[in-house]
């Protein structure tokens, strides 16, 4: 009880001290603003953002900046939702599961609800992740240090099986999907060696591809491609919104739990050092439908997928601070510049931070509530305003897809070389859906597997280049012997439905019969 007390009344110092600063919360909401503007822009993102800010933090006192750059970072994570959405563009790579149900609810007419509930989700899970940030931080971070590389691996190879198994109808299809996406996650220059991988000669090509690339790439144009050669899937006129905008009793009910559920898992995985949004949105999304009543709904416009990846994306927010600011790890590529900020002002994160900068520490926490509440404040009224943007015939709306895709492949390097991957990507995200594979698959098989390979090659190092000392660590074993179960009954699975399709086919076959001679 007197913790209890003790966090309350710091927490209560924090906010007298945020509402009594005007320089803070006019910060909090530029922040906001700029955020959610950096998020539907594909090609910047947050860390970009927040970077390209410190000459003008340097003319703000420490508070002032990092309410700024904590609600940037907070902004764009919605922002990111409204181009997934509306437009099946993810603005941020943590946006990409959103858009597998947002932007078929869209279709569907419910764009308005997919994004009250992301609104309402981002914010539940924002919300809850900082209430964990303060009760939590100190015994998590000693916990997160026993995840060494080894333990990241198997972890990683259990997501990705778990993605073959999940999205998708074919575990052999989606597992080709992946490689494929794995097989991209090498090209460029080994950092290790020095030596570029897959290149062929192009210099575009030696730090390796930019994830938003294939990502708005696959999405956005391939969308495109697919709406133009498919006209009878595609809306020939305005994608109408069809009955209320907000979400129905139904859509409530559906999203309570998930969003329950994913502030949770959200939170952890941002604990996780370099996990991130991404790791957590498809985590909590790849839960939700393994226990949902209605799996085949993922993918075709499940509004408890769009409240499971949102809210996890938001809740990994809180988490990815606890390691940043306890240990001096940063949790996500936003919190390492913002591991930047802190050091440039001379204050050292690490086990002494809540002790040592209390008054800041908890001024920061408190931003975290103050942000959370102006962003749902200024996204709820205007989600009538922004289904409007999808409110226009698609012989204008697939040109505007087309200009954000290769404006955002150009923004993120001024490279002509990435607009030009933008439509290869495009190209590539159709045929795939053609062949019916999952572009999705490889978005996540090219994220995943720069970790992956990052990972499992730290480990080899650890252990003087021993495969089975790498990987035979009780977290990992038990990831790859859970990874190894899914694998077999999904095969096994398989051959049960090829074989009842066989005996029904058998069945309904007509019989032969004799005529006598």
């Amino acid at each position: 009880m007197g913790y209890l007390m003790d966090i309350l009344s710091q927490l209560g110092d924090g906010f007298a001290n945020i509402m009594s600063n005007p320089h803070s919360l006019l910060a909090a909401l530029i922040g906001c603003l700029l955020g959610t503007i950096v998020g539907i822009l594909p090609g910047l993102g947050p860390s970009t953002t927040i970077a390209l800010l410190i000459p003008v933090a340097l003319t703000l006192d420490p508070q002032t900046a990092l309410v700024m750059a904590l609600a940037i970072y907070l902004g764009a994570m919605y922002g990111g939702t409204l181009t997934s959405v509306l437009l099946n563009i993810p603005g941020e790579p943590s946006s990409v599961m959103t858009a597998l149900d947002g932007y078929q609810l869209a279709r569907q007419g419910k764009a308005g609800a997919a994004l009250a509930v992301a609104a309402i989700g981002s914010f539940i899970g924002g919300t809850l992740s900082v209430v964990a940030l303060m009760a939590l931080a100190p015994p998590l971070a000693s916990a997160a240090l026993a995840f060494g590389p080894a333990e990241y691996f198997g972890v990683l190879v259990l997501a990705l099986v778990l993605s073959a198994s999940l999205i998708g109808k074919s575990v052999f299809r989606g597992l080709i999907s992946i490689m494929f996406g794995l097989m991209l996650a090498t090209i460029g220059t080994d950092l290790q060696t020095g030596v570029p991988r897959f290149t062929f000669g192009e210099s575009g090509l030696l730090e390796g591809i930019d994830l938003i690339i294939p990502i708005i790439g696959v999405f956005g144009v391939g969308e495109v491609l697919w709406s133009l050669v498919h006209p009878e899937e595609a809306p020939s006129k305005a994608l109408k919104i069809r009955g209320r905008i907000w979400p129905s009793r139904e859509d409530s009910r559906r999203s309570a739990m998930p969003t329950l559920r994913s502030s949770i898992i959200g939170f952890f995985a941002g604990v996780l050092p370099g996990s991130g949004s991404t790791m957590a949105s498809f985590i909590s999304y790849t839960v939700e439908k393994r226990i949902s009543t209605r799996p085949d709904k993922f993918g075709k416009g499940a509004i408890e997928g769009v409240a499971a990846a949102e809210t996890a994306n938001n809740a990994s927010t809180g988490g990815a601070l606890v390691p940043m600011l306890t240990l001096g790890i940063p949790g996500s590529g936003a919190t390492a510049v913002l591991l930047a900020y802190l050091i440039m002002y001379g204050i050292q994160p690490g086990p002494g931070f809540f002790t040592q900068n209390a008054s800041l520490a908890w001024a920061l926490i408190a931003s975290l509530y103050v942000s959370n509440v102006i962003l749902l404040i200024l996204n709820l009224p205007l989600i009538p305003l922004f289904v409007k943007l999808i409110d226009v015939p698609a012989r204008f709306l697939f040109p505007a897809i087309m200009a954000v895709a290769v404006i955002g492949g150009y923004a993120g390097s001024n490279s002509l070389f990435d607009a030009g991957l933008v439509v290869l990507f495009g190209i590539v995200g159709y045929l795939m859906r053609e062949a019916r594979l999952s572009p999705a698959l490889l978005v996540i098989g090219l994220v995943l597997g720069q970790m992956l390979e990052t990972r499992f090659r730290q480990a080899l190092a650890l252990d003087n280049g021993s495969v089975v000392g790498a990987l035979t660590t009780p977290i990992t074993l038990v990831c790859l012997g859970i990874a190894a179960l899914l694998i077999a009954l999904d095969v096994r699975r398989t051959l049960m439905e090829a074989r009842r399709r066989a005996r029904t086919k058998d069945r309904d076959a007509p019989e032969s019969v004799i005529v006598p001679g």
